[in-house]
């Protein structure tokens, strides 16, 4: 449940849950209708009733609420919280500079200039 994954995320921060409040939301949808409307519905995975369990999904919205990234994995497959981590560092690096982050780029690694900047 998405509570569950609140908890993963305070204690990879080494946050105390009665402490803490995330600065970001988490939707829950346990009604499915978000899923449905936005064709999340794992047609192969089934639960116990056999109704299509719900594909994980990661949305990331940037400060100007605009989608930077969508992550849409089956039902069977776990999210990689320090994929997602790694994207939001190279989201907020790449906003700041004119940059662009490689394949398995982490945080202190070389990066790129785009080719659009000046030399000048």
């Amino acid at each position: 449940s998405h509570t569950g994954w609140v908890a993963d995320i305070l204690a990879f921060q080494q946050l105390a849950p009665a402490v803490a409040d995330l600065s970001f939301p988490i939707i829950a949808d346990p009604q499915r209708e978000l899923a449905h409307k936005l064709g999340m519905l794992d047609e192969v995975a089934k639960d116990a009733a056999g109704l299509p369990m719900t594909c994980r999904a990661v949305f990331i919205i940037g400060p100007d609420k605009k989608l930077k990234l969508s992550l849409l994995y089956p039902a069977s497959t776990g999210r990689n919280f320090a994929e997602i981590l790694r994207v939001i560092d190279s989201l907020q690096l790449t906003a700041k500079y004119s940059v662009a982050t490689p394949a398995n780029w982490n945080t202190g690694d070389k990066c790129m200039v785009l080719p659009s900047l000046s030399t000048d």
